[in-house]
C-alpha cells in the first residue's frame, strides 16, 4: 500500500470487527475512568468544609511549576528526568492518540479531509517517536531505581494491599509503549512507502521494521494484528483501572497541587476534637492523602524515621489514601493505643507512629505534591488527647501548662528570678512603656542551662542601649508545642491569657529568644484578634550590628557551623540574619550539608523533647546533627538560635563522646564573646 503523500493509515491491516471493538472497549474504558473518578470526589466531598483562597492565577503558576515541570524534585536531577520522560512521554502519546482520532474519525469520516497528512504528519511521526522513547526511557530509570538501587524510600508496607501498585504502573506503560513501536515497526515492513518515512522522521519504527521486513508479509500481517490487539487492549486496561491504581496519582496529585495553600505552615487551623472518622479530616486533606506518588522524600527526611521511630509519613498517608472510615480505639489491657483502621487487614496508625512526629514539616517542604502530612497527625493527635491517650512526659507536661503556665512546672513568680544578679535593672512592661517587649519563654526562664544565655542577651540588649522590657511573671507559654501536641483547649486558654496581659500594656514590637515562640506569636495570635509586629533575636541583634549599635570583631574562633531551627526557618524563612551575623564575629562560616529549609530537625519539636525515647531508637535526631557538624574539617563550634536546640546538642554532644571535637554555643553568646 502506497502513498503519494506521507499520510496516516488509519487501521491499516485492521479487520472491522477489531475497529468496531475498540470502540466499544474504548467507551466502558471511559466510563470505568468517569465512575472511578465520580467515586473519588464523592471521597472528597465527604469532608469537613475548608475555605481557602481562589488565587487562580497563583494555583494555574503552581500547577504549572510544580505539577508540569515537577520543581520539587530539581535537588533529584535523575528522578526529575525520570519524572518528566514519563509524564510528558504520555502527554503527547495521549494528544497523538486524540489528534489520530479527530482525524479519523471527524475530518475523514464526516468531511473526507485528513490533516495528518505531508509534512505536518511527518514531524506529528517524530514528535510520537521521541515521546514514546522518552516514556521508555523513563521506566526503565523507574526500574533501576526501584528494583535494582532498591532505594529504601521506595519500599512501602502496603503492597499487600495494593495490587495494582508501581510495579503494575510501570508494566502497562511499558506494554503500551513497547507494543506501540512494534506495531509502527511492522506497518513500516510491508508498507516501503516511497515518501520513505526514514530515520529523520519514525526513526525508531523505522529501525524496529528493518528487524521484520526477512519475515513474510503475511506473518508480518498476523503478527500486526496480534500486536494491535495487545496494544490497543492494554491502553484500554490501563485508562479503566486509574482510578483504581497507583496511577490515580497522575490526576490527584495535580488537584493537590492546584489547591495547594499559600499562607504561612505555621498557623494550623481548629478541629474540635480531632478526627475520629474519615469525614473529620478537610476534604482538601483527603484530596491530598489521594494524590500521594508514593516516591518516600517525606520519609527520607523525617528526623522520626530516621531515628529508628515508627512513624514513616509516606505509609502513614498511603493508610489514610486506602481508608473510607477511621476509628480511632484507645488502651484496653491487651491492646496498644491506636486509631484503627479496620479494612487495613491488621495495618492500622499507632499512637506511637503520631507522638514521634517532631512537626519539623521537612516532610511537607519537600512533598512534590504539597501533602501537609505534620496537619494531618495532629489532627489525630487531637482526638487521642481528648480520648486520654498521651504519653506520660507529655501529661506531666500539659499539667504543668494548665497549672503553672509553663512547661517545667515551676511558680511564675520564679520566671524572672535569672534578673536578679544582672548589674541593670530590666523594665517591667507591665509598668511602663517599653520600644521591645522581650517575650523570654519557659526555657530560656527556667532552665539553668539556658539562663546563662538569656543574661547574655540581656546584657546585649543593654549594650546596645535599647528600650527593652519583660512580663515577669505575668507571662505564660506560648502554646506552640501545646497546639501541635493536639491540646486545643489549653492552647487557647494559653493565649487568652497571654492576650490580656500583651493588649493592656504599650510596645513597639516583641522580640523573642525563642522560633516556636516567635511562630506561634508570629502567624497563630493574630488569628485571636492580637496581631504583633514579632522579631526573632537575632533579627534585631542583626539590626543593631548593622546600625552600629553593637560593634562586633572577628574573635579567636577559626571555624563555625550553624543548625538552621526547623521554627525560625523552614516555617518562617528566616535564613539570612543568623549567618550574617555569624559571618561577622568567626574567621570561617561553614554551612551543614543540610541547611536552610534542608536542615535536619534536633527533635524537640511537636512536644518530643518531654517524652522518652522508646526502645529501639538508634540514634536522635540531634545525635546526627552533631555527627553531621563534627565531621566538617576543623569546625570548633555548632552555633544555633533556638533554646530547645541548645539544649538537645549539648545532651547529643556527651552522648555521642564529641565534647572535645566541638562545642555547642548560641549565637548570643558569640556576640558576646566578639565585643569583648
Amino acid at each position: 500500500m502506497e502513498y503519494q503523500l506521507p499520510a496516516r493509515p488509519t487501521f491499516w491491516n485492521v479487520p472491522h470487527i477489531l475497529e468496531i471493538a475498540q470502540y466499544i472497549f474504548g467507551l466502558i474504558a471511559v466510563f470505568i475512568l468517569l465512575y472511578g473518578i465520580i467515586r473519588y470526589i464523592r471521597r472528597w466531598r465527604s469532608g469537613r468544609p475548608e475555605i481557602f483562597d481562589l488565587t487562580w492565577r497563583q494555583r494555574i503558576q503552581a500547577l504549572f511549576k510544580y505539577g508540569f515541570l515537577q520543581a520539587r524534585l530539581s535537588t533529584e536531577i535523575r528522578a526529575l528526568i525520570m519524572h518528566l520522560s514519563i509524564f510528558w512521554g504520555m502527554v503527547f502519546l495521549a494528544i497523538g492518540t486524540a489528534l489520530a482520532t479527530i482525524d479519523w474519525d471527524v475530518t475523514y469520516l464526516i468531511f473526507d479531509f485528513q490533516f495528518l497528512r505531508g509534512n505536518f504528519y511527518l514531524w506529528y511521526e517524530l514528535f510520537l517517536d521521541i515521546a514514546g522513547l522518552a516514556l521508555i526511557s523513563g521506566l526503565f530509570i523507574a526500574i533501576y531505581r526501584r528494583y535494582i538501587l532498591n532505594l529504601e524510600r521506595l519500599k512501602t508496607i502496603l503492597i499487600p494491599t495494593f495490587p495494582l501498585d508501581s510495579f503494575y504502573l510501570i508494566a502497562m506503560l511499558l506494554v503500551i509503549a513497547i507494543t506501540g513501536f512494534i506495531v509502527e515497526g511492522l506497518r513500516l515492513a510491508v508498507n516501503d512507502v516511497s515518501w520513505e518515512i526514514s530515520a529523520k522522521w519514525a526513526f525508531a519504527g523505522y529501525g524496529l521494521s528493518k528487524l521484520f521486513r526477512s519475515i513474510p508479509d503475511e506473518t508480518i500481517k498476523l503478527l500486526h494484528i496480534i500486536f494491535w490487539s495487545v496494544h490497543a487492549f492494554a491502553a484500554f486496561v490501563f485508562i479503566a483501572s486509574i482510578p483504581f491504581s497507583k496511577a490515580f496519582h497522575m490526576i490527584a496529585s495535580g488537584v493537590s497541587i492546584a489547591l495547594r495553600k499559600f499562607d504561612n505552615p505555621g498557623y494550623l487551623t481548629q478541629n474540635g476534637g480531632g478526627v475520629r472518622f474519615m469525614s473529620d479530616f478537610t476534604w482538601r486533606q483527603i484530596v491530598q492523602f489521594d494524590g500521594c506518588t508514593w516516591c518516600g522524600r517525606c520519609q527520607d527526611v523525617c528526623p522520626a524515621y530516621k531515628s529508628g521511630q515508627s512513624l514513616s509519613p509516606k505509609n502513614l498517608i498511603l493508610k489514610l489514601h486506602k481508608q473510607h472510615t477511621i476509628i480511632c480505639k484507645g488502651n484496653d489491657k491487651n491492646s496498644e493505643s491506636k486509631v484503627e483502621i479496620p479494612s487495613l487487614h491488621g495495618l492500622v496508625i499507632t499512637a506511637d507512629e503520631l507522638w514521634s512526629c517532631t512537626t519539623c514539616i521537612a516532610c511537607e517542604t519537600v512533598c512534590p505534591v504539597f501533602i501537609e502530612q505534620p496537619r494531618a497527625i495532629v489532627d489525630l493527635r487531637r482526638h487521642l488527647v481528648s480520648e486520654g491517650e498521651i504519653d506520660k512526659g507529655v501529661q506531666d507536661a500539659l499539667m504543668n501548662l494548665q497549672r503553672y503556665g509553663n512547661s517545667v512546672g515551676q511558680s511564675d513568680r520564679n520566671r524572672a528570678r535569672w534578673t536578679q544578679n544582672l548589674p541593670f535593672k530590666i523594665k517591667d512592661a507591665r509598668k511602663e512603656p517599653v520600644e521591645y517587649l522581650w517575650f523570654v519563654g519557659d526555657y530560656a526562664s527556667y532552665d539553668l542551662r539556658i539562663q546563662e544565655i538569656t543574661k547574655t542577651m540581656a546584657n546585649l540588649f543593654n549594650s546596645a542601649g535599647i528600650d527593652f522590657g519583660i512580663l515577669y511573671e505575668s507571662e505564660r507559654n506560648s502554646g506552640n508545642d501545646v497546639r501541635r501536641l493536639g491540646e486545643e483547649g489549653l492552647f487557647e486558654m494559653l493565649v487568652e491569657k497571654n492576650i490580656a496581659v500583651l493588649q493592656k500594656i504599650k510596645f513597639d514590637q516583641i522580640v523573642t529568644t525563642d522560633p516556636h515562640t516567635f511562630n506561634t506569636l508570629r502567624n497563630e495570635y493574630p488569628k485571636y484578634g492580637a496581631s504583633f509586629k514579632v522579631l526573632h533575636y537575632t533579627q534585631l541583634l542583626h539590626k543593631l550590628i548593622k546600625d552600629g549599635k553593637l560593634i562586633v570583631k572577628n574573635n579567636s574562633h577559626n571555624k563555625i557551623t550553624y543548625h538552621d531551627p526547623c521554627y525560625l526557618g523552614r516555617y518562617n524563612d528566616v535564613y539570612e540574619e543568623p549567618r550574617e551575623i555569624l559571618r561577622s564575629v568567626c574567621a570561617e562560616f561553614i554551612e551543614m550539608p543540610r541547611n536552610r529549609k534542608y536542615s535536619h530537625c534536633c527533635g524537640a519539636g511537636g512536644g518530643r523533647i518531654w517524652m522518652e525515647d522508646k526502645p529501639g531508637i538508634q540514634e536522635r535526631p540531634s545525635e546526627s546533627r552533631v555527627r553531621e557538624a563534627v565531621s566538617l574539617a576543623g569546625v570548633e563550634i555548632l552555633s544555633a538560635s533556638c533554646p530547645k536546640d541548645i539544649i538537645m546538642f549539648q545532651d547529643a554532644v556527651k552522648t555521642t563522646k564529641n565534647d572535645e571535637k566541638i562545642i555547642v554555643k548560641d549565637i548570643a553568646e558569640l556576640v558576646w564573646e566578639s565585643i569583648h
